[in-house]
């Protein structure tokens, strides 16, 4: 066994050096996260919306879409917190194909880590210097977080990564919203135990350092549906499955029992057109029944400029070269009536 040093990487403190983030900023960014807070708390009745690309890997096709965004946000202002997704790493499930922005800042070309950190983190600089929205990204490694956590407003914890102790421990040092998504056998109790153990102070080493968290007491869950053990996809999105993550959320005691609800993935059996119809029957849920509307924070919904996707080969402006996407028409009439039900 053996590991070949390739390049020396820069810390995520180097890197924050220099690339720094203006003051003025700062206060935007600040501002975002303390609303989004706010909403999972209960005391902003605004409903959230991470909406974007599966993976980020065409920075220009991003900012062109969180431009188009920026717009839509300012009329729903009153009503939704529009969230981009700018997602730079992507898991895989056997470890093959593209791996996101930061390990290839060219889908085309080899590997390149070390620019992928700057390329990434420029990235989300640029969204929201010129769009003063604030990004959704995965903390696929905990390691890498530092890169762009002072950039980021709400950090995801995926179904593959929701069980392992750095990801959720880490996750408890964080100050912004953290989404922890149920495991991909569907475990509605291990995703609990991983929100608990976000919300709760740990002693670990991080960046270096050995340090004592706060806790995090945004930490919530994130139903993205499951995989059984015959690889059919199992929805959790239905009126009852709600129903009994309030229900088992209550039992826990957890801290502002909040859900957001991925309307892609295995919810949808990777059917991006379904996206519309799920959303809707979330928002019709919430009248039934108190305690989901209660519970029911927001939405996921993965969109870009074009719909469906292409081969990491493809040259298509704005279109997905992993999941297939809703276009921008469907995705703006979309986000139009999630407000006008809210």
């Amino acid at each position: 066994m053996s590991f070949e040093v390739i390049n020396k990487v820069l810390t995520p403190e180097e890197v924050r050096q220099l690339i720094p983030v203006p003051e003025h900023l700062k206060v935007i960014k600040m501002k975002r996260d303390e609303e989004i807070r706010k909403v999972l708390s209960g005391e902003d009745s605004r409903f959230i919306l991470i909406i974007g690309p599966c993976s980020a890997h065409d920075p220009d096709a991003v900012l062109t879409y969180i431009e188009r965004l920026a717009k839509v946000q300012e009329q729903v202002k009153d009503k939704l917190i529009l969230v981009p997704r700018v997602y730079t790493n992507k898991p895989r499930t056997t470890g093959e194909g593209y791996k996101g922005l930061m390990h290839q800042p060219n889908p085309l070309e080899t590997p390149n880590v070390t620019e992928g950190i700057k390329i990434m983190r420029k990235m989300q600089l640029k969204v929201l210097e010129s769009t003063h929205l604030t990004a959704a990204d995965e903390m696929l490694y905990p390691s890498n977080l530092g890169y762009v956590s002072d950039l980021l407003s709400y950090i995801a914890v995926g179904a593959r990564s929701v069980e392992n102790q750095k990801h959720r421990l880490t996750a408890s040092g964080i100050d912004v919203a953290v989404g922890l998504k149920n495991p991909t056998s569907g475990d509605i109790g291990v995703m609990l135990n991983s929100v608990k153990a976000a919300q709760i102070s740990h002693e670990i080493i991080h960046e270096g350092h050995e340090v004592k968290t706060s806790g995090n007491p945004f930490a919530h869950a994130i139903l993205r549906g499951a995989v059984n053990q015959y690889g059919r996809n199992i929805p959790n999105y239905h009126y009852e499955d709600l129903r009994y993550v309030s229900k088992k959320y209550e039992e826990r005691g957890l801290q502002n029992p909040s859900v957001i609800v991925d309307c892609n993935h295995a919810n949808s059996m990777k059917q991006y057109r379904e996206q519309p119809r799920i959303a809707h029957e979330v928002l019709r849920n919430m009248n039934y029944s108190e305690s989901i509307r209660k519970l029911i924070k927001g939405l996921m919904i993965e969109s870009y400029l074009v719909e469906g996707t292409q081969p990491v080969t493809g040259s298509v402006f704005g279109q997905s070269i992993t999941d297939g996407c809703l276009g921008w028409d469907a995705s703006e009439k979309l986000i139009y009536e999630i407000a006008s039900q809210v």
